[in-house]
């Protein structure tokens, strides 16, 4: 095993794994209900491209971290796992990025107007409860997974394995999940951009 990065301090990182989930969670709630009228002068959907790329490379990054564990290449899991967290803080950003500035997009709603008619539900048939399905165990475990991640890091980080074995048993499937299900609901929602 490797040797500890940081000194324990559970009681400091409870507080900023806390606040920190709390923040970026509250951010995500109320930044969802706004939409900034701007022209960047460039495709703002690029966002959620980014948003697809970076999910994907995690998704990969994430089962390349278990592989590289499972063979003892601690120091690598580590590289593997840090730049997976990386990932994430920049897909934040463009996932908040791209909502502030696209506003929200109707599965279905083909032109564009915010509104779905009953042709359009009609037209979008059963790919839209597939959406939906996905999206609404997306969403939770999306924001469920957040404290988890950085707790299961943390004890990474002082150097409690048995704890963080014991965390990432759950951790990691849900994080996989959510970068999975990240890519099929942005492959699903693209078109109606």
């Amino acid at each position: 095993m490797l040797p500890p990065v940081l000194a324990k301090n559970d009681r400091k990182a409870h507080w900023l794994i806390l606040v920190f989930s709390f923040v970026v969670f509250a951010a995500v709630t109320a930044l969802s209900r706004i939409k900034l009228d701007v022209d960047l002068g460039f495709n703002i959907h690029v966002f959620a491209q980014l948003n697809a790329v970076i999910n994907a490379i995690v998704s990969i990054l994430l089962l390349a971290g278990l592989a590289t564990v499972r063979q003892g290449k601690y120091e690598l899991h580590k590289k593997i796992m840090i730049t997976a967290l990386i990932l994430s803080v920049i897909f934040l950003v463009s996932y908040i990025c791209h909502h502030l500035f696209a506003g929200e997009t109707r599965f279905g709603d083909l032109n564009h107007d915010g509104q779905m008619s009953e042709q359009e539900i009609a037209l979008a048939g059963g790919k839209r409860t597939l959406y939906f399905i996905i999206l609404s165990t997306h969403i939770p475990l999306a924001g469920l997974v957040l404290p988890f991640v950085l707790y299961t890091a943390y004890r990474a980080l002082i150097g409690e394995w048995p704890q963080h074995k014991k965390l990432a048993r759950y951790t990691w499937p849900v994080w996989l999940y959510v970068s999975v299900t990240g890519v099929l609901v942005y492959l699903m929602i693209s078109p109606y951009y």
